[in-house]
């Protein structure tokens, strides 16, 4: 069949032949429709997230849309290695397959669940937020950031701040139910400036941090400096992704002095059954009311050319 492939950690996966799948106990097989370039689909061709498994080739893809034999519409998560979902057919477990509700076109699933259910799970499975509290979203101008504006407002958000770093897409934010925005551009004492003014101003209980590296510890750094004050508010602080580095300094100053908790939000985190919970949770909003949001469709015969997108914002998703 035709597929996308992985062949070396150090180049793009390229169109080619890759051995049929084939269905082992409890696996159904799917007839791929759609497959969404994900954050975590580029960190796995990679090597370098935690769920790589070190073995090529292999085909990317963490989940997509297709139809079932018996013609079924479904969403599915990830086949078994060293199969994806960038391929015309894949082998996945039945328990990893849901029905997706009429309404919502097979592009828009598979470009918007992993990071819709990303933030959904990490504000209702981590950080339990409660109507009425604010959410500062670190990273706020990508797909992910985008739709956790709107899900953040959904979920009952008094207060949503945007912080990014491409500053046409975080003057977007704000149509999408922002009520103030943070500019990531800024040099680290006047961005520690804006944080600060934010936390003890009209406050912050949740933090989604989709970056991490410098504009984390830029934050965490701010919550931290409060003065001597017994007054610690509890912020729940939900890590997402690395986009802007993998690694921190963290003093240890900084958990002393603060109500801070730090947890983190993804596979491995979140219980399957937490994840089931999201997806149902987002689609079901989804065809209530259309999150805004960039999709594209483009062919999977194009993923070498197209693995490194310039495109600002929009979610690519490959069609068989």
């Amino acid at each position: 069949m035709h597929a996308a492939i992985v062949s070396s950690f150090d180049t793009d996966p390229r169109y080619g032949e890759f051995a049929e799948p084939v269905a082992g106990d409890g696996e159904v097989m799917v007839k791929v429709s759609a497959a969404g370039l994900h954050q975590i689909v580029r960190s796995l061709a990679k090597g370098k997230h935690y769920g790589s498994t070190g073995i090529l080739p292999f085909i990317p893809g963490v989940d997509g849309v297709g139809r079932l034999e018996d013609g079924t519409r479904v969403y599915f998560g990830a086949s078994r290695p060293p199969y994806g979902t960038f391929a015309e057919r894949a082998a996945t477990a039945r328990a990893a397959c849901w029905p997706v509700p009429d309404g919502l076109d097979d592009v828009t699933i598979a470009g918007t669940t992993n990071p819709g259910m990303s933030s959904w799970a990490a504000l209702t499975a981590r950080a339990k937020l409660v109507a009425g509290e604010s959410v500062l979203i670190l990273g706020a101008t990508g797909t992910s950031g985008q739709l956790a504006v709107q899900i953040a407002k959904r979920l009952g958000a008094r207060r949503v701040v945007a912080a990014g770093r491409n500053a046409e897409a975080l003057e977007k934010t704000k149509a999408l139910g922002a009520d103030a925005t943070i500019s990531l551009m800024q040099e680290s004492d006047a961005l520690a400036d804006a944080f600060r003014r934010e936390l003890t101003g009209d406050g912050v209980d949740v933090v989604l941090d989709y970056l991490w590296g410098a504009p984390a510890e830029t934050l965490l750094g701010a919550i931290a400096q409060k003065g001597l004050s017994h007054a610690a508010p509890r912020i729940r602080y939900i890590q997402i992704g690395g986009t802007a580095g993998p690694t921190i300094s963290l003093a240890a100053a900084t958990l002393r002095s603060s109500g801070l908790e730090l947890l983190g939000s993804g596979f491995g985190s979140v219980s399957m059954e937490g994840i089931k919970t999201a997806i149902a949770a987002f689609h079901a909003e989804a065809v209530k009311r259309p999150f805004t949001v960039d999709v594209k469709a483009v062919a999977l015969r194009d993923v070498e050319a197209l693995w490194n997108s310039p495109e600002q914002g929009a979610r690519l998703v490959f069609q068989p």
